[in-house]
Protein backbone atom coordinates (compact mmCIF):
# COMPACT_ATOMS: atom_id res chain seq x y z
CA UNK A 1 0.00 0.00 0.00
CA UNK A 2 2.77 2.72 0.95
CA UNK A 3 4.41 2.04 -2.42
CA UNK A 4 1.06 2.94 -4.28
CA UNK A 5 0.49 5.63 -2.91
CA UNK A 6 4.27 6.89 -2.85
CA UNK A 7 3.94 6.18 -6.47
CA UNK A 8 0.44 8.00 -7.11
CA UNK A 9 2.12 11.64 -4.83
CA UNK A 10 5.22 11.28 -7.01
CA UNK A 11 3.40 11.16 -10.05
CA UNK A 12 1.22 14.19 -8.67
CA UNK A 13 4.33 15.82 -8.36
CA UNK A 14 6.52 15.11 -11.34
CA UNK A 15 2.98 16.46 -13.53
CA UNK A 16 3.16 19.47 -11.01
CA UNK A 17 6.78 20.19 -11.83
CA UNK A 18 6.54 19.62 -15.39
CA UNK A 19 3.78 21.96 -15.61
CA UNK A 20 6.08 24.53 -13.73
CA UNK A 21 8.48 24.36 -16.01
CA UNK A 22 6.86 24.23 -19.39
CA UNK A 23 4.27 27.30 -18.13
CA UNK A 24 1.58 25.25 -18.77
CA UNK A 25 -1.37 27.79 -19.89
CA UNK A 26 -3.65 26.13 -17.37
CA UNK A 27 -1.48 26.74 -14.07
CA UNK A 28 1.17 29.14 -14.72
CA UNK A 29 -0.71 32.35 -15.74
CA UNK A 30 -2.74 30.69 -12.06
CA UNK A 31 0.72 31.20 -10.24
CA UNK A 32 1.57 34.22 -11.47
CA UNK A 33 -1.55 35.61 -10.77
CA UNK A 34 -0.92 34.36 -6.58
CA UNK A 35 2.13 36.84 -6.50
CA UNK A 36 4.86 34.20 -7.21
CA UNK A 37 8.02 35.47 -9.88
CA UNK A 38 9.06 33.58 -12.42
CA UNK A 39 12.16 32.05 -11.76
CA UNK A 40 10.49 30.77 -7.79
CA UNK A 41 8.31 28.44 -10.39
CA UNK A 42 11.01 27.61 -12.24
CA UNK A 43 12.45 26.70 -8.98
CA UNK A 44 9.94 25.00 -7.51
CA UNK A 45 9.29 22.86 -11.01
CA UNK A 46 12.60 21.55 -10.67
CA UNK A 47 12.52 20.37 -7.16
CA UNK A 48 9.37 19.24 -7.34
CA UNK A 49 11.19 16.78 -10.12
CA UNK A 50 13.96 16.36 -7.56
CA UNK A 51 11.81 15.38 -4.72
CA UNK A 52 9.38 12.92 -6.56
CA UNK A 53 12.83 11.16 -7.36
CA UNK A 54 14.33 10.77 -4.49
CA UNK A 55 10.93 9.47 -2.77
CA UNK A 56 10.73 6.96 -5.19
CA UNK A 57 14.20 5.37 -4.46
CA UNK A 58 14.23 2.89 -1.95
CA UNK A 59 17.91 3.75 -0.39
CA UNK A 60 17.30 7.51 0.03
CA UNK A 61 14.96 6.30 3.15
CA UNK A 62 16.57 9.50 5.39
CA UNK A 63 16.13 11.92 2.51
CA UNK A 64 12.37 10.84 1.34
CA UNK A 65 11.54 12.02 5.34
CA UNK A 66 12.90 15.72 4.01
CA UNK A 67 10.79 15.70 1.05
CA UNK A 68 7.50 14.45 2.56
CA UNK A 69 8.42 17.78 4.89
CA UNK A 70 8.86 19.76 1.36
CA UNK A 71 5.67 18.37 -0.24
CA UNK A 72 4.15 18.63 2.86
CA UNK A 73 4.82 22.69 2.59
CA UNK A 74 4.42 22.80 -0.72
CA UNK A 75 0.60 21.38 -0.47
CA UNK A 76 -0.11 24.15 2.51
CA UNK A 77 1.44 26.95 0.37
CA UNK A 78 -0.84 25.73 -2.68
CA UNK A 79 -3.85 25.93 -0.28
CA UNK A 80 -3.22 29.25 0.82
CA UNK A 81 -2.23 30.68 -2.53
CA UNK A 82 -5.49 28.97 -3.99
CA UNK A 83 -7.54 30.06 -1.20
CA UNK A 84 -6.59 33.89 -1.56
CA UNK A 85 -7.20 34.13 -5.12
CA UNK A 86 -10.65 32.64 -4.42
CA UNK A 87 -9.36 29.42 -6.19
CA UNK A 88 -11.23 27.28 -3.77
CA UNK A 89 -11.33 23.96 -6.18
CA UNK A 90 -7.15 24.27 -5.71
CA UNK A 91 -8.16 24.70 -1.66
CA UNK A 92 -9.75 20.83 -2.24
CA UNK A 93 -7.26 19.94 -4.31
CA UNK A 94 -4.36 20.73 -2.06
CA UNK A 95 -6.70 19.17 1.04
CA UNK A 96 -6.31 16.09 -0.52
CA UNK A 97 -3.24 16.00 -1.58
CA UNK A 98 -2.13 16.90 2.16
CA UNK A 99 -4.35 13.64 3.41
CA UNK A 100 -2.72 11.48 0.97
CA UNK A 101 0.71 12.81 1.61
CA UNK A 102 -0.20 12.31 6.05
CA UNK A 103 -1.53 8.53 4.91
CA UNK A 104 1.93 8.13 3.17
CA UNK A 105 4.00 9.38 5.79
CA UNK A 106 2.31 7.08 8.51
CA UNK A 107 2.74 4.00 6.38
CA UNK A 108 6.44 5.35 6.25
CA UNK A 109 6.87 5.32 10.37
CA UNK A 110 5.45 1.90 10.55
CA UNK A 111 7.46 0.48 7.86
CA UNK A 112 10.80 2.37 9.57
CA UNK A 113 9.65 1.06 12.88
CA UNK A 114 9.28 -2.40 12.10
CA UNK A 115 12.67 -2.35 10.16
CA UNK A 116 14.10 -1.22 13.19
CA UNK A 117 12.70 -3.53 15.26
CA UNK A 118 13.54 -6.45 13.00
CA UNK A 119 17.12 -5.19 12.68
CA UNK A 120 18.05 -5.23 16.90
CA UNK A 121 16.39 -8.49 16.88
CA UNK A 122 18.94 -9.53 14.18
CA UNK A 123 21.56 -7.97 16.09
CA UNK A 124 21.00 -9.55 19.26
CA UNK A 125 21.44 -13.35 17.92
Amino acid sequence: MFWTITVLISAFFILSGYMELTKHPATYPKTIRMGYPPYFITMLGVAKLIGSAVFLVPMFRRLREWVFAAFTIDVIFAFVSGYTIASYGDCIKATVVFIVIMIAYLLFIDIEKRASRKMHLEASY
